[in-house]
């Protein structure tokens, strides 16, 4: 799922540079599954229709597109897009509040969307349960099997849930997700996160064992001490049997800023996993080669196709960030 920028978003003044972004992430995921756009310019997603379908028809490829649409304030589908649980009767969407992390943006449109996407038929019969409770796909990484890796940054922050401490939120979570054990991360951030240290920038399930994750080897940056007591907590996990996680440590991308000279959050812990293959963000930086090298050693199984988000870290996000994973079986063409 995608949520489409457009001309009332943060991205109007650089529609030129991210819209391809956008269409290299489409294209991708057009090679292995189908993808459903939503968006608040009606004529802009009759064109994505009719191009990326032909796209997809004339490379012979088993994707296609649906498009829907949809008012939004924004493209981060990971955060306001619906959450998937399975349960004993199939698939079940869970829509819960989003308030554009505390309230730093607008946010109603978005905090709607999934209701639109509902009310267009787009899930078909699968149902869509509203959650009561500010909760952005970014800030949990589920390892499929019941344990739940998220940051007490992100969760605790009052500006989501101010009456809500820890342990209500364990058992919410568990209760809604199915969760039976969280792993709270105290430590690591990246600068120009918007977030409060989302997960998804940090570090990532690569299998229910195994968690890769990013790390700063340069002393003099300010991302080091973080990042290194992060590593520690990440070393002190246990899996359910008490064993350690097998851990991978990620590149480390050299300095971006944007014009200000504020620094922006370029991160490989962003990646995407979907059908056969692995979606990496990648910037334009030495690190890149690397970052795809170690991404290959991790899903040997899988094809690795990295994708320039340079455009996208402009706006404090990457590709997992505007990207949001749906079960085969709930999109109804």
């Amino acid at each position: 799922m995608l949520t489409w920028p457009h001309p009332g978003t943060d991205w109007a003044n650089s529609l030129e540079e991210v819209e391809p972004v956008f269409l290299d992430i489409a294209r991708a995921v057009l090679r292995y599954e189908n993808l459903v756009i939503s968006g608040e310019y009606v004529a802009r997603l009759q064109e994505l229709d009719r191009d990326l379908n032909r796209y997809a028809q004339e490379n012979g490829l088993p994707g296609r597109v649906y498009t829907v649409p949809a008012p939004a304030n924004d493209t981060w589908a990971r955060d306001h897009g619906p959450i998937t649980v399975a349960t004993d009767d199939g698939p079940a969407l869970l829509d819960f509040r989003f308030n554009a992390w505390g309230g730093k943006f607008p946010f109603e449109k978005d905090d709607a969307l999934n209701r639109h996407l509902a009310n267009a038929g787009v899930f078909g019969s699968t149902p869509m349960h509203q959650v009561d409770f500010v909760l952005e796909g970014g800030s949990i990484e589920a390892d499929g099997q019941g344990t739940l890796l998220t940051t007490s940054e992100c969760l605790l922050t009052p500006t989501r849930n101010p009456s809500v401490d820890r342990t209500a939120i364990e058992q919410l979570l568990a209760e809604v997700l199915g969760v039976t054990r969280i792993l709270w991360l105290n430590h690591g951030y990246l600068a120009g996160d918007d977030t409060d240290s989302h997960i998804d920038t940090l570090a990532r399930f690569c299998a229910p064992d195994h968690i890769c994750y990013v790390t700063c080897p340069d002393v003099a940056d300010e991302h080091y001490s973080a990042l290194a007591a992060m590593e520690e907590e990440l070393q002190e996990f246990r899996q359910p049997d008490g064993t350690p996680y097998r851990l991978t440590a990620l590149p480390w991308p050299d300095p971006i800023h944007d014009e200000d000279g504020e620094r922006l959050p370029a991160t490989y812990a962003n990646f995407l996993i979907i059908n056969d293959a692995v979606l990496l963000p990648v910037y334009g930086v030495p690190q890149d080669g690397e970052a795809i090298k170690v991404m290959k050693r991790i899903f040997p199984s899988r094809d690795i196709l990295p994708i320039d988000c340079r455009a996208l870290i402009h706006q404090h996000g990457s590709l997992h960030c505007v990207t949001m994973q749906i079960p085969a079986g709930v999109v109804t063409p």
